[in-house]
Order: structure tokens, then C-alpha cells, then sequence
């Protein structure tokens, strides 16, 4: 079995350098700083996570964890914001305010995804040596 950690929301642009109240809207670079946590993000519980499923693992449950957490900390520039499909249309306010209701916490774009189908294939099908070669 596989569990997948939670994305990253890039709700408050001040945890990368940006101004206070503002979002992901607009980012065109993903954060380069190593080790970056966001403010939304607890790393205490992941590390809570990754001991529930190794006492799992002892009991003979085998789950590996994708840990997409880290992962999707740095790519604030890898969401679709406004340009994806709603199940309403904008309103007119909306347009005009668009970073409020740009979407920062769906991974749609390609990028973030694709990496996350790698990791699960790599754990799948680990790489031999002549793979590597």
C-alpha cells in the first residue's frame, strides 16, 4: 500500500518572501531555499505519520509513504490559480480580484505531478543496475 503526504497550500506568500496577505497568484519561480516549510505546514506530524506506519510495518502492514509534503513545499509557481475549470465561472468581482480566488492548492499544472507518478513507479519498480547504466 502506498500513502501519499498532503500539497502544500502557498497560502501565505510572507513564508517565502512575498508580502503579507498575498497567495501563490502569479509566482513564476519555486522557492530555493533549502528546507523550506511553510507556515501551514507541521512537520511534527509527519514525523507522527511516518512512526504510525513504521509500528504498522512491525505488525506485518507494509505502507510506504510518498512523501509529496517536502516535495510540494518548494513549488509555489506550480499551480493553476485562476485557469482551471470551476464548477462556477468567476464572477465579474472575482475577475477583478483574482488573487483571492486563484486555487493554490490543486496541483494541476505539469511539473509536480508527473514527479509524483515517477516516485510511485520508482517504488513500483525499483531501478536496476543495468537501468542505470
Amino acid at each position: 500500500m502506498f500513502f501519499m503526504g498532503l500539497t502544500a497550500t502557498h497560502s501565505n506568500a510572507k513564508d517565502w518572501g512575498g508580502k503579507n496577505r498575498e497567495t501563490c497568484y502569479k509566482e513564476k519561480e519555486p522557492v530555493m531555499v533549502d528546507g523550506f516549510w511553510e507556515s501551514g505546514t507541521d512537520p511534527k506530524m509527519l514525523r507522527i505519520l511516518e512512526s504510525s506506519l513504521s509500528k504498522l510495518k512491525a505488525k506485518g502492514v507494509n505502507v510506504q509513504l510518498i512523501n509529496i509534503t517536502q516535495l510540494t513545499q518548494y513549488r509555489k509557481d506550480a499551480h493553476p490559480t485562476v485557469h482551471r475549470r470551476l464548477w462556477r465561472p468567476l464572477t465579474d468581482e472575482q475577475k477583478k480580484n483574482s488573487q483571492h480566488a486563484s486555487d493554490c492548492t490543486h496541483w494541476c499544472l505539469p511539473g509536480v505531478p508527473d514527479v509524483w507518478n515517477e516516485l510511485l513507479l520508482a517504488y513500483i519498480f525499483p531501478p536496476t543496475k543495468t537501468d542505470i547504466q
